[in-house]
């Protein structure tokens, strides 16, 4: 029997605030300090932004659930403050532990009403029923997704936003994809998706 195709119109956000120069940051052509944007993120400096960009794909996710379902979207680097002091990043100097999905569904439930469900069993055919049910998968994936063909050296790690799914596979809105290639609604076969994916994650619905 085939199943449905589902695709939400989330719309995208990336961990970075200029997405198009993301093929920059993540080959280190560029730091992330030197991002022209910078000052959107809510950052005090520079450097503080260039600390917390390469380690919100999470919060990037959250931010386009959030304006997904018509909530205000704060900046990254506030909603990063408030996860610190929810305990879903927890930091020690130079080291950042997180994101944790228990506080962090916690967090989501109490400060923006979404139902939030910290899964970590999470198989691939239920993130083909829980979007298609009407909700959005947080999921744990190898950085290397952005370019489904290359064979990931391990899996999880990088956080990214599932928003649709078809028999053939999944999609994608990925916060450190590739400009034009792999950030919007890219689409992941499921024999290849589950190369880079760890198997758990975050359900968040209204």
């Amino acid at each position: 029997m085939s199943v449905p195709t589902t695709q939400h119109p989330v719309p995208y956000y990336s961990q970075w605030e200029s997405r198009t120069l993301v093929p920059e940051f993540i080959a280190g052509q560029r730091d992330a300090a030197d991002d022209p944007l910078w000052q959107k993120s809510g950052a005090d400096t520079p450097q503080e932004y260039a600390f917390w960009a390469p380690r919100m794909c999470g919060v990037a996710c959250l931010r386009m659930a959030l304006d997904f379902w018509r909530h205000p979207v704060p900046s990254s680097v506030p909603l990063v403050r408030e996860l610190c002091e929810a305990g879903a990043y927890v930091r020690n100097g130079e080291v950042v532990k997180g994101l944790i999905y228990q506080p962090f569904a916690d967090y989501v439930g109490a400060r923006w009403g979404l139902k939030a469900e910290s899964v970590p069993d999470l198989p691939s055919s239920r993130i083909h029923e829980t979007i298609a049910g009407g909700c959005l998968a947080l999921v744990s994936v190898h950085k290397t997704v952005r370019t489904p063909a290359v064979e990931p050296p391990s899996k999880g790690g990088h956080l990214v936003l599932a928003v649709g799914a078809s028999q053939e596979g999944v999609m994608l809105h990925n916060p450190s994809g590739l400009p034009g290639v792999s950030q919007e609604f890219a689409l992941v076969p499921w024999a290849r998706f589950d190369r880079f994916y760890a198997g758990r994650g975050v359900i968040i619905g209204e």
